[in-house]
């Protein structure tokens, strides 16, 4: 890859053109960036030349920009130096994608852009110039002689969720995989609640209960295969049920069906344990070793590899009667990436790019651990961006090949193996980072990644899922609380996700009665109350505030959740229905700032669903205080 650690060499002069106020300038040898004909479009097009890494720089005066946000950004969505670690990652098809906002203090963008290299890797920097005085982001893309990547640039001024969706939307050239009904009800998960100690008794108990909550989906996580336990996955490549865990795996299947339940077993197919029986037959494929995790990682490049997943996820789903799969460690295949970087490092014009040290991985350390990687492409094998970064014959990737391509053809034969089998009701849950706009037609359940009883966490990641697009389901990490905890307490954890779809994991048989009074009336409100939180317009103010408001609203109705108390709700009483006010914090009151003067009605209830009063008022326009409950809401309608 071109490098991308001198700072001189990111704003040194080369080919420009301008779009939308973006100076959009190629570093590397070739013919500069052109625009598609079609005025105002906002495409450019680069032409890969020879086998030179391919550097695109865009930039912009810096302004008023406050923030730059892409999928990846975790925490980290303030403005960044251009020499800084956290400004310099790798994407590809199973890690985020090449897309990203600079905007202002008013969350308005100011530099948008989506490169249609979805597949493929591209390694990407961005941040502030010191000497420059501009905000820029390169592209550092392996393009084969002839090739091209298109990258869309969006018109500045509009509001950062809205531009970014508007983005994603051109840059899948792809259907995404349907949603069944079951994707979109509230889910019981054994995770959080039993990690590895699971067991068909205890799971069909649970299910009973969840079911009685108003859960329509069962995810059974790691620890029903032969061989888990002691938190390793030494286990794994077997994928057969534990004989004395589930006796008849099948028949349990059967039982939580019969309670109302859609069922999903977990699997890491790209995990081969150091103690499976599969080892011996596939290790010579599995160089990376996790020791501490007691297994290697596949290699998915091989079509041994391939074959080996697509069957084992297929004959699982069809033996047992599975509903379908959360898939889980794809992002794991990128250690692969790294090796072909290290094969060709300097082989290409510009060097290597050393990976950055200190970025904390996003999605925490341990099970979700991952490495910050590269990927060196064969250019042999890339397609035209209107081919979705694919070759051109749709043939098959070569043994040592590209990681993205080598992914996206083991994803299609196992979406399509499936399909074949479970047909529209199949559901696949993916989870971050491999939820970018590449993978939706290959997952239909996208989950946060895991953030164990960390609210705030699992508000600003199911948000980051929602501001990509809203066709696909998108799930919370699996919700926990402290089992002694206030239900006000407790509460705040789904709260917190209330406009994503609820994943529950605590042992609900052992809930006081108080918190299964709460996580009935809440799962109860939400589903009432889903599409308007899951399919409405969402307004959640700028990435770097963290979303202290988030507003979901549609023609007629309105839900508002303070997760900070004292900061404002701007609403028009008179436009809505219904405007349902959720009380996220601690505090007994929560800021509204109406546009309009309206009579009203008032109608307050407690953590629990309790009723607390009922009563009209005249609200006047400005700011006021609305009391509300702890974890309380307050539904508004006209009198």
């Amino acid at each position: 890859m071109a490098n991308l650690a001198d700072p001189r060499r990111l704003w040194a002069d080369g080919k420009a053109i301008d779009v939308h106020g973006v100076a959009v300038t190629r570093l590397t040898a070739g013919p500069a960036p052109t625009t598609l004909a079609a005025a105002g479009q906002g495409v450019i097009e680069v032409l890969g030349v020879e086998s030179e890494t391919t550097l695109v720089r865009l930039d912009v005066p810096l302004d008023g920009a406050v923030g730059f946000w892409h999928p990846a950004a975790g925490w980290d969505r303030h403005l960044t130096a251009d020499w800084m670690a956290t400004g310099l990652r790798t994407v590809g098809l199973v890690d985020s994608a090449p897309l990203g906002c600079l905007y202002d203090d008013a969350g308005r963008a100011v530099l948008a852009f989506a490169s249609d290299r979805l597949v493929h890797t591209t390694r990407l920097r961005f941040g502030v110039g010191e000497r420059a005085g501009r905000f820029g982001v390169w592209l550092a893309m392996d393009l084969g002689p002839g090739e091209l990547c298109r990258i869309r640039i969006a018109p500045p001024g509009g509001a950062v969720a809205e531009t970014v969706r508007s983005l994603v939307r051109r840059q899948s050239g792809t259907a995404a995989l349907p949603v069944p009904e079951a994707g979109r009800v509230p889910a019981y998960s054994t995770w959080y609640s039993y990690h590895q100690e699971v067991s068909a008794t205890a799971v069909e108990a649970e299910a009973e209960l969840a079911a009685e909550l108003g859960c329509g989906l069962l995810i059974l996580d790691d620890g029903w295969q032969r061989g888990a336990y002691g938190g390793s996955y030494a286990g794994c490549g077997d994928w057969e049920p534990d004989p004395e865990k589930f006796p008849d795996f099948g028949a349990h299947v059967e039982t939580v069906h019969g309670l109302g339940l859609k069922y999903l077993a977990w699997i890491a197919p790209l995990l081969l344990g150091d103690d499976s029986a599969a080892r011996d037959r596939l290790a010579a494929f599995a160089p990376h070793a996790r020791p501490e995790w007691r297994c290697h990682v596949l290699d998915p490049r091989h079509e041994e590899v391939r074959r080996f997943v697509v069957d084992t996820c297929v004959r699982l789903v069809d033996r047992y009667g599975l509903d379908g799969l959360k898939i889980d460690f794809l992002d794991a295949a990128m250690v692969y990436a790294e090796d072909s970087t290290r094969r060709e490092e300097g082989t290409r014009s510009g060097g290597g790019v050393a990976p950055a040290e200190g970025v904390r991985p996003e999605n925490g350390a341990g099970r979700e651990d991952r490495a910050n990687l590269e990927d060196h492409a064969n250019p042999e094998d890339r397609g035209r961006p209107e081919d979705g970064g694919r070759p051109e014959d749709g043939g098959r990737p070569e043994d040592g090949g590209d990681v993205g391509e080598s992914m996206r053809v083991m994803l299609t034969e196992l979406r399509d193996g499936l399909m074949a089998v479970r047909g529209a009701e199949l559901m696949i849950e993916l989870r971050q980072p491999y939820t970018g706009p590449g993978m939706l037609e290959f997952g239909n359940l996208l989950r946060a990644g895991d953030c164990p009883a960390d609210a705030a966490g699992n508000r600003v990641r199911t948000l980051d899922l929602s501001v990509a697009g809203r066709e696909s389901a998108v799930h919370s990490d699996m919700l926990m609380w402290d089992p002694q905890a206030s239900p006000q307490v407790a509460a705040r954890q789904l709260l917190s996700v209330l406009h994503a779809v609820p994943q529950i994991s605590v042992p609900l048989a052992q809930l006081p009665a108080a918190q299964r009074a709460m996580a009935g009336f809440w799962l109860a409100f939400w589903r009432e109350h889903r599409d308007v939180l899951t399919r409405g317009a969402l307004d959640a103010g700028r990435p770097d505030g963290l979303h202290p408001v988030v507003i979901a609203r549609d023609a007629t109705r309105a839900v508002v959740v303070h997760h900070v108390s004292d900061h404002a709700a701007t609403l028009d009483p008179t436009r809505f229905a219904e405007i349902a006010v959720v009380n996220n914090t601690g505090a007994e009151r929560v800021l509204l700032d109406l546009t309009h003067p309206a009579a009203v009605r008032l109608d307050v209830r407690d953590a629990c669903g309790t009723p607390v009063r009922s009563e009209t008022a005249c609200l006047d326009p400005g700011p006021r205080w609305l009391a509300v409950p702890p974890s309380g809401l307050c539904l508004i309608r006209p009198a």
